[in-house]
């Protein structure tokens, strides 16, 4: 059952105060040329010296924490991001979360097709292993060369056939991963600054849920609010019977399918069964 509209922007303005939370603690005074004054009961700036800094009534920006239905404006949003000392990536976060024209019953409802032109695409890459993800990650579509290096998506079924769900619950698939711990925070962090979208859909919430029961890895660091976008990446890959595989990521938008990932995997190394 689909979450109401207004259930919807209940949970986009909590992700919302969770975040600048989670910015706002991980602050000192001294980062941003605040005196530390006496001794703080809680990590990072207090709410006061942020609204300080952006320039907002303290009042005003408590509610924002707080999730309570205020509508900040882009000027405010930019004030905070530079109040936060936020990165690009996080800026964008900040904006995407707070941005209404996402909450779209489409945007939830829809059901992901793959393109065909897209599928063809696919199967006719011999070297490269390819696949498609939806935008809660799920793995649409896979050619030959994807089976042959990370298994057959095939025989995985509703949630198990999540990207998210092989990372952080699958042993062979953490097995495959040569740097698993670095790769798996990475994509944990592409992973939320993606859910931005689609905050209060009862679908992430449950995978989500699932991931938090059953890693303890997710359950440690879904908390931390990190958020990245980062195209491409070089992982690496420890095969069964290839040895050490190397490839170069390349991660791109489905421009017909909003949300929908096309990912590239290109060989860069084959190193037998070394380090």
């Amino acid at each position: 059952m689909y979450k109401s509209q207004a259930e919807k922007r209940e949970a986009r303005r909590k992700a919302f105060g969770d975040f600048l939370r989670s910015r706002r603690e991980r602050l000192t005074p001294a980062a941003v040329g605040l005196p530390a004054g006496f001794r703080r009961r809680t990590p990072g700036l207090r709410r006061e010296e942020v609204a300080l800094l952006a320039g907002v009534g303290t009042a005003w920006y408590t509610w924002l924490e707080q999730g309570r239905d205020v509508r900040p404006s882009a000027d405010v949003l930019s004030a905070l991001a530079v109040a936060l000392m936020l990165s690009p990536d996080e800026r964008r976060h900040l904006f995407t979360l707070a941005d209404r024209s996402f909450l779209n019953a489409d945007t939830f409802n829809s059901s992901e097709t793959v393109p065909d032109a897209l599928i063809r695409m696919i199967d006719g890459m011999k070297a490269q292993p390819a696949y498609v993800l939806g935008r809660r990650w799920d793995i649409l579509a896979w050619n030959a060369a994807a089976v042959h290096v990370f298994g057959d998506f095939g025989q995985l079924e509703g949630d198990a056939r999540n990207m998210m769900h092989l990372i952080f619950t699958s042993e062979r698939h953490r097995n495959l991963l040569k740097d698993w711990n670095e790769v798996a925070q990475l994509s944990l962090a592409m992973f939320r600054a993606d859910s931005a979208l689609y905050v209060g859909d009862t679908d992430f919430e449950r995978l989500i849920g699932l991931l938090m029961e059953n890693s303890a890895e997710f359950f440690a660091w879904w908390p931390r609010q990190d958020v990245v976008q980062q195209p491409s990446t070089v992982k690496r890959i420890q095969h069964p019977s290839e040895g050490l595989l190397e490839f170069e990521y390349l991660n791109l938008d489905v421009t017909q399918s909003p949300g929908m990932r096309f990912i590239v995997c290109t060989p860069r190394m084959v190193s037998g069964h070394g380090d």
